[in-house]
């Protein structure tokens, strides 16, 4: 393995857990390289998950992708510029080599360029949404015809957009956002409060953001991407790596019976008491549905959900996160529903729930990190997505990984009781997909992918050369 000698690499995250957990995990894989890290977070981001790395915390808001004048994101760019600034006067202080930049901190990328250090642009998603992204605005799916499948050459032919692909009811804000900015807030993985900008065919917000970058990273690995991975190169003419899926040490620690996992929170059930309840169900048999902690069914849809988990005959985990979706609460449901329900208001340990041999699905938006979670412990998935990369990413589950469905045909109009119904007895009743989910779930048992680890040797022989001879002014 290549290794840097004492070198310094910044990683700069937005705030959100898809966008924080990605990057500290970057910093510890740098650090097992013998890089000297330093994860620069947002003031409004509260993270303890990380001691490896030096945390530079930017003393005030950045703000929303290109507010204009905003003496927030001005206070910000000051307090790294003088922060880098101080590093020249430190005697042995290690020399920054690049800047590692979530490309919704984009704005960052003027202040390391005063100081000679290059930028690498970083998405904390999967480089197949960023394809379609890409191919979509490049195509000009905006004219597409009711009857067409419109493909996007250079990507699989199965990944061809239709009508359907494009057709979008705006979701709600994030949590506690009720009215965001344009292109603020985000998590699991994309900006955007509501649907989230751009419409599907305009020009990628991200694409600004990464401009003068030398190189790109994503958050995946070559077994899930691979195509999309080599299309971005091709596209965008540059080195691009897939260094991911950037999840906790605990997740490639395999132990199916009890991962241990980080930061939890209130909740109404011990991790004892959830461990208990699925020792009591037969192996796959499980549906866990959990749609993040920022964005979820809208309020005519709780009812519908919990009328469909009521009426199925499958046992079923719903998590409902405290503040989304308006806080609401499947009045007797439980009680209706007895043994074969289990229903958990807060936090949740999800990697413990996939982890157990009685899931055997996952009702999910498809953020990021829920996606490769499941993918990568072999759970089938039925996809719900709300905003932004998640409609990509269900439809990678569905038509490239073929490990799931979506959770109905259109996602223009309301979801009804009838369609997930029909969902979940579609998705638990498939063989064919618990079969092809299990067989891609093997491929992880070894730990993180071997791929992403050589990608990340590959980023070490790139950087070290092109940074060599760069001082600070």
């Amino acid at each position: 393995m290549a290794m840097a000698d004492g070198g310094e690499i910044f990683v700069v995250s937005a705030a959100g857990r898809g966008h924080l957990q990605p990057c500290a995990e970057l910093c510890n894989h740098l650090i097992s390289r013998n890089y000297h890290t330093t994860l620069v977070i947002p003031s409004s981001s509260s993270f303890t998950q990380n001691p490896l790395a030096k945390i530079l915390q930017l003393t005030a808001s950045p703000g929303p992708p290109n507010p204009g004048p905003d003496p927030l994101r001005y206070q910000a760019t000051q307090d790294l510029h003088n922060h880098l600034a101080s590093l020249s006067d430190i005697p042995d202080a290690p020399f920054p080599l690049c800047a590692i930049v979530d490309f919704q901190m984009g704005w960052t990328k003027e202040v390391f360029w005063r100081f000679h250090v290059p930028v690498i642009g970083f998405f904390t998603f999967g480089a197949s949404a960023a394809s379609i992204e890409w191919g979509s605005w490049k195509v000009g799916v905006g004219d597409i015809r009711s009857d067409e499948l419109r493909p996007i050459p250079g990507l699989p032919n199965h990944m061809a957009l239709s009508i359907a692909d494009l057709k979008r009811r705006p979701a709600g804000p994030p949590r506690g956002v009720p009215n965001p900015p344009p292109g603020g807030g985000g998590g699991n993985g994309r900006s955007g409060g509501g649907g989230g900008p751009p419409n599907p065919g305009d020009r990628p917000p991200w694409v600004p953001e990464i401009e003068g970058s030398i190189a790109l990273m994503f958050n995946t690995c070559d077994f899930i991407d691979r195509a999309f991975i080599d299309y971005m190169k091709d596209q965008m003419g540059m080195p691009v790596w897939g260094v991911g899926p950037l999840l906790p040490e605990t997740y490639w620690n395999r132990n199916p019976n009890r991962p241990v996992e980080a930061n939890q929170r209130q909740s109404n059930y011990t991790e004892d008491d959830i461990v208990q309840w699925l020792d009591s169900k037969p192996r796959g048999s499980v549906l866990y549905v959990a749609f993040g902690s920022e964005v979820g069914p809208n309020a005519e849809e709780y009812p519908q959900l919990a009328s469909a988990l009521e009426e199925s005959t499958r046992p079923f985990i719903w998590v409902i996160q405290t503040g989304v979706g308006g806080g609401y609460n499947p009045d007797g449901l439980e009680s209706r529903v007895g043994e074969r329900g289990l229903i958990i208001c807060g936090w949740a340990p999800q990697l413990l729930i996939l982890s157990h041999r009685s899931t055997g699905g996952f009702l999910s938006h498809c953020g990021w990190n829920s996606t490769v979670e499941a993918v990568c412990r072999g759970v089938p998935i039925l996809g719900w997505p709300m905003r932004g990369d998640q409609y990509w990413n269900a439809k990678l589950v569905q038509k490239h990984l073929k490990v799931g469905y979506g959770v109905c045909e259109s996602f223009e109009e309301l979801v009804k009781k009838e369609d997930i119904v029909k969902g979940i007895e579609r998705l638990m009743g498939d063989e064919d997909v618990k079969r092809r989910a299990l067989e891609i779930g093997r491929k992880f048992e070894d730990g993180f992918p071997a791929s992403s680890a050589a990608a990340l040797d590959d980023f070490v022989d790139f950087i070290r050369p092109k940074t060599s001879s760069q001082v600070y002014n």
